[in-house]
């Protein structure tokens, strides 16, 4: 089984145990059904395009469940959940409570990330202001720059960044996270929708569906020794951080 994928901490990553947290999922679902997994890495919209139409691939991962995408897809199980939300600087003062509230800032986003329905309608009638990234952490730097005044990004991912990519500075500490999400979204694998993706969905789900996906994203968690609270996290047995 072979999947695209991007460097996306702590659900996907090459430093991370089994490839990170949902990589670790997907190749133990696989093992289960029977199936070898290999993982190509790409900047997202690559991921994205090799996986739909590549013949080298038989799909990409974490794809969001969106209906629209299903005339694409073959959608494995669930994955796990994706959080998403804002992150802003300490003095910008952020706070929302509905989507009117944000037409008053900058805010940035990832190309071809889904940000929810409503968010993304809004943003293809120009109701928000967006400045698109090709990345989470370009989005972080820009957000230090001033460039924008808020962020969209998964919460595991924004924590993971702060400790793991030393180009953000010391400055980095007055990055804060909104408690009030924007959305969540199932995570899947998306099969290339022809008879060869239709076969692998089929025989993965057969695998997934003996998996508790809620009890190993704990220990996978607590392998990291991730607090909830404090974005402190260390791999066990290890002084390695990212």
């Amino acid at each position: 089984m072979r999947l695209t994928s991007l460097e996306w901490s702590p659900y996907v990553s090459k430093v991370l145990p089994g490839d990170g947290m949902t990589a670790n999922i997907v190749r133990t679902a696989a093992q289960t059904a029977g199936l070898r997994t290999e993982i190509s890495y790409f900047p997202w919209s690559r991921a994205v395009q090799d996986g739909l139409n590549s013949e080298q691939f038989d799909g990409y991962f974490p794809a969001f469940y969106l209906k629209e995408r299903e005339k694409n897809c073959y959608f494995s199980g669930s994955l796990g959940n994706s959080v998403i939300g804002f992150a802003s600087l300490s003095d910008t003062h952020f706070d929302w409570e509905n989507l009117k509230d944000l037409k008053k800032y900058k805010i940035g986003t990832v190309h071809e990330y889904a940000n929810g329905e409503v968010f993304d309608a809004m943003v293809r009638q120009k109701q928000l202001l967006v400045d698109s990234a090709p990345s989470d952490i370009s989005n972080l730097r820009k957000l230090l720059a001033k460039r924008v005044d808020v962020i969209v990004i998964d919460k595991w991912v924004y924590k993971s960044l702060l400790i793991s990519d030393l180009s953000l500075g010391p400055d980095k500490q007055h990055i804060v996270f909104h408690p009030k999400e924007l959305t969540q979204f199932s995570m899947h694998i998306c099969f290339q929708r022809n008879a060869k993706g239709q076969a692998k969905q089929k025989a993965f789900n057969t695998g997934l569906e003996k998996l508790q996906v809620k009890k190993m994203e704990a220990q996978y968690f607590q392998q990291l020794q991730l607090s909830v609270s404090e974005p402190t996290w260390q791999l066990s047995n290890s002084q390695t951080k990212f």
